[in-house]
């Protein structure tokens, strides 16, 4: 039973006559950000306030979103609240919510700041969201629970929300960022057979747990039957054609900003299937929750950069320049 919202629950949110206010990163338009003051949707019986703790800075959607180089997206405009990957404590939770004053949860986004378009939303210190969009986590996850999204992003790349079958895991992958070490990890924890990775950044080439990482030139196999490229390199189809075997399939699980085009002919002759991999959704997101949670699958090493929620603008310069940085993430705890 959901624990109705205390008069004296303890919440990050300012009060204003108008009524909750909290700091949120803002994306005024490409290239500009700021730290502001902005108002809150007034939480209905079936809402929770969470007090954030954590959030991750994604150097796929939100460098698209930085750059303005994001295609067509429903809610896309400036300003916005970018952020899926937030992590924090519930602090008031209606009757119809569902969850308990106290709780440790994962909050992929929300649309709680009036005017200002939350895509995707999560990156402020305080949320309001409905109790059911949150997911609550183990205490012993920590920011590491940030990676729940990403990690469901690589389950549902494979599974398909469980309308894959027979599933086909990956034996290539293509790029060793936090998605593609997850993909990787996931095959691995699974008992399949290790998959290839390939990376081109010498500085990413570590870290493989159980599994191969090698430049694609050191690579000579020509008969993959499941390549899955994160890279987001909308030119990488042909490369990846010639390295499959006959009936072979390209899964594009990265998020690519311009179009994808091949040459018909080696795809006709080794009659390639290419499959695109929608976004997770929440079966995707219990599972890997128990995954992780359980031990399964580790969320270790992933995390390589902090910075405290206030230096914001340093951080995302960091997150989309610097290849060292697999997740960045912001600590908004000083924020009370």
């Amino acid at each position: 039973m959901a624990s109705a919202v205390h008069p004296t629950s303890h919440t990050r949110a300012g009060s204003r006559a108008a009524g909750l206010h909290s700091l949120a990163v803002v994306l005024e338009e490409p290239g500009r950000l700021s730290l502001n003051d902005l108002p809150l949707v007034e939480p209905t019986d079936a809402d929770v306030v969470v007090d954030v703790e954590w959030s991750g800075i994604s150097t796929g959607t939100e460098r698209l979103l930085w750059t303005g180089r994001m295609p067509a997206f429903p809610g896309m405009g400036y300003p916005l609240v970018p952020g899926y990957e937030s992590v924090g404590r519930v602090v008031r939770a209606g009757p119809a919510a569902g969850l308990q004053v106290g709780e440790r949860v994962f909050v992929p986004g929300a649309r709680c700041f009036g005017d200002v378009r939350g895509l995707f939303g999560g990156a402020a210190a305080c949320l309001v969201v409905p109790g059911a969009r949150a997911l609550p986590v183990a205490e012993h996850l920590g920011e590491q629970a940030v990676l729940m999204a990403l990690a469901a992003t690589a389950y549902h790349s494979v599974a398909g929300g469980g309308k894959r079958d027979p599933i086909v895991a990956p034996d290539l992958i293509v790029g060793h960022g936090v998605l593609g070490r997850l993909l990787a990890r996931m095959t691995v924890a699974a008992g399949l057979p290790p998959p290839t990775v390939w990376e081109r950044e010498p500085g990413r080439c570590g870290g493989g747990e159980g599994y191969p990482v090698m430049h694609p030139d050191d690579d000579p196999r020509r008969d993959y039957r499941a390549i899955y490229d994160v890279s987001g390199d909308a030119g990488i189809i042909d490369t990846l054609v010639m390295r499959l075997a006959p009936g072979g399939e390209i899964v594009l699980a990265g998020f690519y900003s311009q179009p994808l085009q091949f040459a018909f002919a080696p795809a006709f002759m080794r009659e390639v299937q290419i499959r695109c991999a929608a976004e997770w959704q929440r079966p995707d997101l219990l599972a890997v929750k128990e995954l992780v949670e359980t031990g399964r699958v580790s969320l270790d090493g992933l995390i390589t950069h902090h910075e405290l929620a206030a230096h914001a603008a340093g951080a995302y310069a960091t997150a989309f320049g610097d290849s060292a940085c697999l997740k960045m993430v912001l600590d908004w705890r000083h924020h009370a």
